[in-house]
Parts: structure tokens; sequence; C-alpha cells
């Protein structure tokens, strides 16, 4: 495990005790530490008191079902969310990506699968760093702010989720080139997420909502059908304009 995430406190939220148990067991020996929730009215005062790093959702539970628990979580916390269910078709994963869950995985699950995916998320979250001059202006309508982690569109700010902003951050610094599902899967859900190519399409869909001024026509964000998605070169339009105003220059 990373020693980065060793001691990250993770919240198990589902009706069976017997689960939690197997849950907790497993995640302690490596290395985290865990709290439970039976019920989704518990799972919400644990995240607002105890302010966990992660939580583990199950989607079936009486009274209160996991897709409102998360609706009721994402009210008042970031807290990246894996969503647990014995159905893990894609229709339910889009449903509960779009509710805010971070990542879904499917019961029965090993005990080494979920912890590949919790370092994956913790990973997301963490995200990529950001040096201090890394201030992305596109063009008029659309400045990056790596520092920050905003973009100001067309004179607003806007906020990603993790997830989303670190797709962004790697479209953007490898502008002009052709990045494809598995190598965009590969640096943001990481080499386990090879076969779930819906999780790169969905949040794209995400990312144009947020900045393109009609996704349904991007001009940031571009799709090469078949292979990938690339981000417009806005930085070979920066070096033509830099190269023109030189030219003038030398020209006095």
């Amino acid at each position: 495990m990373g020693q980065n995430f060793k001691g990250a406190l993770i919240l198990v939220v589902d009706d069976e005790e017997k689960m939690r148990r197997l849950v907790r067991m497993n995640l302690e020996l490596e290395g985290y530490r865990v709290i439970e929730a039976e019920d989704g009215l518990k799972a919400l005062e644990m995240v607002r008191e105890h302010l966990p790093d992660l939580v583990i959702l199950d989607v079936q539970m009486p009274n209160l079902d996991g897709f409102e628990t998360l609706k009721m979580i994402r009210e008042v916390s970031d807290v990246p969310v894996i969503m647990l269910t014995v159905r893990a078709d894609e229709e339910d994963r889009v449903f509960g990506l779009d509710l805010g869950a971070d990542d879904y995985l499917g019961k029965p699950f090993s005990p080494r699968e979920l912890s590949s995916r919790i370092r994956a998320v913790l990973r997301r979250v963490k995200g990529p760093g950001a040096s201090d001059d890394d201030i992305v202006v596109v063009d008029e309508d659309l400045t990056i702010d790596f520092r920050r982690r905003v973009a100001i569109v067309r004179g607003k700010e806007v906020k990603f989720r993790p997830t989303e902003w670190k797709l962004l951050y790697h479209l953007v610094k490898n502008a002009g080139w052709v990045l494809t599902h598995d190598m965009l899967l590969a640096k943001v859900w990481g080499h386990e997420y090879r076969d779930s190519p819906e999780y790169v399409r969905l949040y794209i869909t995400y990312l144009r909502q947020k900045i393109e001024p009609d996704p349904s026509n991007p001009k940031y964000i571009l799709t090469e059908y078949g292979v990938g998605y690339r981000f417009v070169d806005f930085k070979r339009r920066q070096r033509e304009e830099q190269e023109e105003k030189q030219k003038g220059k030398d020209a006095r």
C-alpha cells in the first residue's frame, strides 16, 4: 500500500454486519483506519463528525438506499465515495457517477480488488501537482488555474470534482496530442480500469458541460473517433502569435 495513504480514515456503510466486519478486517490489515455505519442517516452523521478520507457505500440498504445517502453526503461533503452493489451494469454505474460517486464495485468482490480501487480513488483525489506559474490562458473564454484547480469560463469561476480535474489536467498538459482511451484510463483511473472505457466517455461529457460554449459541438476537447480525445492545440497558436510579435519587433 502506498505510504501516503497509510492511516487514511475510511467509513464503511452497509446494513449487513458481516459485510462491514469483512471489509473492516481487510482494510485494517492494509493499514487503514476504519469506522462503520449501518445505515444512511448514521453515515451522514459520521461524515460530518469524523471527516473520513473515503466512504465505501452499499447501494441496497433498507429505508434509505445508497443513492439517497450519496445525495445527502454530496450536500455537505466532497469526500470520495465508492459504491458497492450486486448490480454493476453500465446503467447503474452511470447513475451512481452522475450522483457524485467516484467509483463503482460489484459484489462479490475480492479484498485485493477493493484495496486497489481505494488506492486509485485516493490517488485521484490527491491529484497532480502544479507549479507556481501554472495559469494557462487557452483563449479569451477559457483560463485554467492549476494552482487553485479552477477554470475561468467566460468570466465565471468553475470548480471540478477530483476525477474531472485530473482528466482535464492530462488533456491540457498534452494539448495537441491524441490521448487514447487506454492512456486516459491508465493516467486518471489506473491500469486496473483498462476494461472500463465508459468512465472516460462519461467524464469527458462532464468536462464539456463545464467548459465548452456548446458541449454538443466542442471546440476544446475534441473527439478522435475510434482512438480517443485531444485538447485543442492552443500552445501552437500561442507560439505562432509570439513568433509574429517577434517578427514585428525585428522589423522595427
